[in-house]
């Protein structure tokens, strides 16, 4: 997948959290479930940016995946 595919991946991930949260405020009743389906869009995003970021990693250093936030060695 390339960096525009999942650029656009994570707008739509994020924009789906903020309407969620929206939600959430305008349904007091609704918001502790609301909420969550927030959270979860935004770790979807998130797992998304770290999925491409350590498979760019990989691909710059030729070696195994790395566990740590920088592709510095």
């Amino acid at each position: 997948m390339n960096s525009l595919a999942i650029m656009e991946n994570v707008r739509r991930y994020r924009t789906i959290a903020s309407l969620y949260r929206q939600t959430a405020a305008f349904r007091p009743l609704h918001s502790g479930s609301l909420l969550a389906q927030a959270r979860e869009w935004e770790h979807r995003a998130v797992a998304e940016l770290e999925a491409y970021y350590e498979a760019f990693c990989y691909a710059a250093s030729g070696n195994a995946p790395m566990q740590s936030a920088s592709c510095a060695a």
